[in-house]
């Protein structure tokens, strides 16, 4: 039986203004990060995620999707519409 894919989120935080990364069933904090960019680029999704990978749905700063991110991209469903 497949593993299921962590699900994650990574917001806006407004009060601390940077970026959190969140499981989504515990709303457990994973990493935060100062910028988005540092979040979302040069691997920094990934390596956070480890080996395990997982799926991000990342937000704007208003709290509107994005776009969703799934590490590594070996475990991204075929049948997704992404």
């Amino acid at each position: 039986m497949a593993q299921k894919l962590r699900k994650l989120t990574l917001t806006f935080d407004e009060k601390k203004e940077n970026w959190k990364l969140r499981e989504d069933k515990s709303k457990k904090l994973v990493k935060s990060f100062p910028t988005k960019t540092l979040a979302t680029q040069g691997g920094s999704l990934k390596k956070t995620l480890g080996k395990n990978g997982g799926s991000v749905k990342i937000q704007t700063k208003e709290g509107d999707f994005q776009e969703e991110r799934t590490y590594p991209k070996s475990k991204d469903p075929i049948n997704s519409k992404g």
